[in-house]
């Protein structure tokens, strides 16, 4: 048995093993994309909690409403 061969060292100590591979790249890039994705949505989400009305338009729905009251939009559907 020889003690200087390849097949005995683990693999992080291997020489011809530190290579990285084209999918190995892209796969870390992707990752590293989730990520930032996801810090994104965390601050976004933070933020709409701590502030939920900021979000909120001023104007409501019923102020489109020519001619009707507020609250009687009943009758215009009919």
């Amino acid at each position: 048995m020889e003690s200087g061969t390849s097949s005995t060292l683990p693999p992080g100590l291997d020489p011809a093993y530190h290579g990285v591979t084209l999918e190995q790249k892209t796969t870390f890039a992707f990752v590293i994309f989730l990520f930032i994705f996801l810090g994104i949505l965390i601050v976004r989400c933070f933020r709409i909690l701590l502030d939920p009305y900021r979000s909120m338009p001023t104007s409501t729905w019923a102020d489109g409403l020519d001619g009707l009251e507020k609250g009687q939009f009943d009758y215009a559907l009919a």
